[in-house]
């Protein structure tokens, strides 16, 4: 036992001695970068337009429910979700140019009234934006809104350190079948 004792106190006080020079307090665990470096450019204010076919219906839904509201006396839908992989296109035809995809979730998250969380991400597959995306991540209370205003939280790609807003106005909506065709203006500062 005498010989564990010294032991465990010469690791303790290595360890600890190795821990403070790894772990000094002058570091901290963030260290300022040259943007130069990580070829961070000159930020810009960019314009993007596009429409959004949310499908309900028909053979191949682009927007199916995977959670449904539980048992409850909500008029809401309290509690369902539903995830999407909407095609995105330059006019509001679901045959015009497609330029990406919107994928994410919505969910219903007010008991009392319409209102949906949205988290989105909008993956551009054409032009000079091929690869890259935009997220969105913010409240939607429908088409009781005339336009709908998110926050564009990030991206990727030519995204990296995006943010700026997204507008959103309902182009149609099928009162029948849920189809909806969402006309999209997004407002983002990039690099």
């Amino acid at each position: 036992m005498a010989r564990i004792l010294p032991a465990f106190i010469v690791f303790f006080l290595l360890h600890s001695f190795s821990a403070t020079l790894v772990y000094g307090e002058d570091k901290g665990f963030g260290t300022p970068l040259d943007p130069k470096l990580h070829k961070v450019k000159k930020e810009k204010l960019s314009h993007f337009n596009f429409f959004f076919h949310d499908i309900l219906s028909g053979r191949n839904p682009t927007a199916v429910q995977v959670v449904p509201p539980p048992s409850n006396t909500s008029k809401t839908g309290f509690g369902s979700i539903a995830m999407f992989d909407d095609p995105l296109t330059l006019g509001p035809e679901l045959s015009s140019k497609t330029i990406g995809k919107a994928q994410g979730l919505y969910g219903s998250a007010s008991q009392e009234e319409f209102a949906l969380l949205m988290v989105m991400n909008f993956a551009f597959t054409e032009g000079k934006y091929n690869g890259s995306t935009l997220s969105i991540f913010g409240r939607n209370p429908g088409a009781t809104s005339k336009v709908r205003e998110f926050p564009v939280i990030g991206g990727s790609g030519l995204f990296r350190f995006a943010r700026g807003y997204a507008l959103a106005t309902t182009h149609e909506l099928n009162m029948t079948t849920g189809d909806a065709i969402i006309e999209y203006n997004l407002y983002v500062l990039h690099y």
